[in-house]
């Protein structure tokens, strides 16, 4: 049996994994203006848990109204959009999946074209392209969105997901605020790493005290990220911080997982670095251009428990059989529309993903 299909048990509840592969969250713009979760996604999710992936997680959802990142988000920022939640929770439960949901705040990463508000973010900051600058938030504006991601990993569990991830990866809120270009605050708020880490460390906080005692946590972190100045020692560093804080995994969000890093004079792929970082006890995902069973060992042997893919997953619901024992390598891209739509992909996603050259063929 491959390393990657075999169980995992969560000490949180003594919560079981049938297995250690995790559909990474993905954009795809499937669902509807207002916040609520469309049948498209729900069944384009269902599908993926029904295909055997051990952990399923969905698109990044904005906790806070303004924190809308792109068209056809779905959101957790109000009650009205619980009945979807939970059908989407049930629909991934049904079929043996452990349910995730993705919670972040785009912070300057939200365009005043969706939100209508000028994007708000750890400090001032250029927003590229010509479209501004951000506003630095008030401390009371970062202590109601800390609570709000608190209400809305509640309002998830009441769904019955079974846990959440915090999107503190990619260059979101939660990274603007770890990374010291982004983040140039002269309070509590800002300075050297640990005073930047304390916006992760207080949404920790507030998730757990709003869940109960059972419901997981995780948390996704970019080992670089050049645009918030968040370099490989800053990530080891805030993630020696998570070492203290109440998480049930880590997710290393590697472009591609053979990239290495140097860390005390050391190279080694940035898997290695947080394995070695982070506390034994809390697993780690990774994720970076995996596609077949060779990949997924790597990432295993690299010092990962779980084996994420994102693209992989978007061609083939069913991905974790091809780990099974004379399977052979899934199909690469490009795609053309008829197999895309077969994999449970709206007309919108598969739209989407032509964005990504060489997915979709014409």
């Amino acid at each position: 049996m491959h390393p990657a299909l075999e169980p995992f048990v969560f000490k949180r509840g003594a919560q079981p994994v049938r297995n250690r592969t995790v559909l990474a969250a993905m954009t795809n713009k499937q669902s509807h203006p207002d916040g609520t979760v469309s049948g498209d996604e729900i069944e384009w999710l269902e599908a993926r848990s029904q295909g055997g992936f051990g952990i399923v997680t969905t698109a990044a959802t904005n906790v806070e109204e303004d924190g809308r990142g792109w068209e056809g988000e779905f959101g957790t920022w109000s009650d009205h959009q619980l009945e979807g939640l939970t059908r989407l929770a049930k629909a991934i439960r049904d079929h043996g999946g452990i349910g995730l949901t993705q919670l972040f705040h785009g912070g300057m990463r939200a365009p005043e074209r969706l939100t209508g508000l000028q994007p708000k973010s750890s400090s001032e900051n250029d927003l590229g392209n010509e479209l501004g600058r951000s506003r630095a938030m008030e401390k009371e504006e970062i202590e109601e969105t800390i609570r709000a991601f608190g209400r809305a990993a509640n309002r998830c569990e009441r769904a019955g997901f079974h846990g959440v991830e915090l999107h503190g990866a990619h260059g979101y809120l939660i990274a603007q605020f770890l990374g010291s270009t982004t983040n140039r605050r002269e309070d509590d708020w800002g300075g050297n790493q640990t005073k930047r880490t304390r916006f992760l460390r207080e949404i920790v906080r507030e998730v757990r005290q709003a869940t109960s005692p059972n419901f997981l946590v995780g948390l996704r972190l970019s080992p670089v990220l050049d645009s918030c100045g968040l370099d490989l020692p800053d990530a080891l560093e805030t993630l020696d911080l998570c070492n203290e804080m109440d998480l049930d995994f880590v997710h290393v969000s590697c472009w591609d997982i053979t990239e290495t890093g140097v860390s005390n004079d050391r190279v080694a792929p940035y898997t290695t670095h947080f394995r070695e970082v982070l506390n034994n006890n809390i697993p780690l995902i990774t994720t970076g251009g995996i596609w077949n069973a060779e990949e997924a060992t790597l990432a295993l042997e690299q010092g990962a428990e779980f084996v994420g893919v994102a693209r992989a997953g978007i061609a083939h619901p069913n991905w974790p059989s091809y780990l099974s024992e004379g399977m052979d390598e899934p199909q690469r891209p490009p795609f053309d529309e008829a197999r895309l739509r077969e994999a449970k992909l709206s007309p919108t996603f598969v739209q989407y993903m032509r964005r990504w050259n060489g997915f979709v063929s014409d």
